[in-house]
Formats: structure tokens, sequence, C-alpha cells
């Protein structure tokens, strides 16, 4: 299964989140999970899963460029079809590597999630400077000129 092969980012998953990727799985099968968590082990899973297709088609490979191997067994076809697929598990994996870094990059700080969110409004209040004293009615009005 995915999530009990290694993976090459989980030790920065276990940086950023603070505990061993087994812990982390442990604390998604919990209902209050972050939906940042659930995504990362989400693509963690992903990465396993073609990093396992990679180390696969890397191995088998060698195994036939091995020495000892028959070379009557070669075939051209076989690795061209073999090096296609192995560019294109490289392709998917450098693609979860991407997505699982830019998810762990832009997460806000460890201190930052923790804190709950204020749903209250608050009311602002202020008190208004004593009315003025009234001022004459016809003061600083021009004088109309009466013919």
């Amino acid at each position: 299964m995915s999530r009990d092969k290694a993976t090459t980012m989980d030790a920065d998953l276990q940086k950023v989140f603070g505990n061993p990727v087994p812990t982390l799985y442990e604390a998604v099968a919990g209902h209050d999970a972050s939906p940042t968590l659930v995504r990362a082990l989400e693509l963690r899973s992903f990465l396993a899963l073609i990093e396992e297709q990679v180390a696969r088609v890397r191995d088998r490979v060698h195994a036939d460029m091995d020495p000892k191997h028959d070379m009557g067994e070669l075939s051209a076809d076989k690795l061209r079809f073999d090096a296609q697929w192995l560019e294109a598990a490289l392709e998917a994996r450098d693609g979860y590597r991407a997505a699982l870094g830019e998810l762990l990059r832009t997460m806000p700080p460890p201190d930052q999630r923790a804190r709950p969110v204020r749903t209250t409004q608050l009311r602002a209040t202020a008190t208004l400077p004593p009315p003025a004293a009234p001022s004459p009615q016809r003061a600083g009005a021009a004088r109309v000129r009466r013919p």
C-alpha cells in the first residue's frame, strides 16, 4: 500500500506537520483533520505510487542490461517502451512533487493554523462632542443694501 512506502517528500511532510508520516495518516482517519493535511497526504499517496512505478521500470531495465543476462533476449523495442514508460512516470513524479511542495510552501505557519476564526462582529462606539453654542442667526451674513 502507498502509505507504507517511503517517498522523497516524507521528510518535508514531517518537518511541516511535526509528526512522522504514519502518525499523520492516523490523524487523517479522524474527522477533525485539516483539509490541508488531507490534501497533502493524498498527494503523498499518489507520489508513493508513482515512485514505486519509477523504481520498477528502473529495476527492469537494470535487469535487462545485466552482463549476466542473455544478450539474445535484448530487445530494442522493449527498451524503447521502457524508456517511454519511465519518461511518463518521471514526468508524473515531478508533477506530484511540485504540487506537494507548493502546498507545503503556501501553508500558513504552524502558530497561525491553530488560531480559531473570530466570527463575532465588533461594534464601534463613539461619543459625540457636546454641541457647540448656537451661533447668532445673522453671524457672518453679508448685509444686503436696500435702495
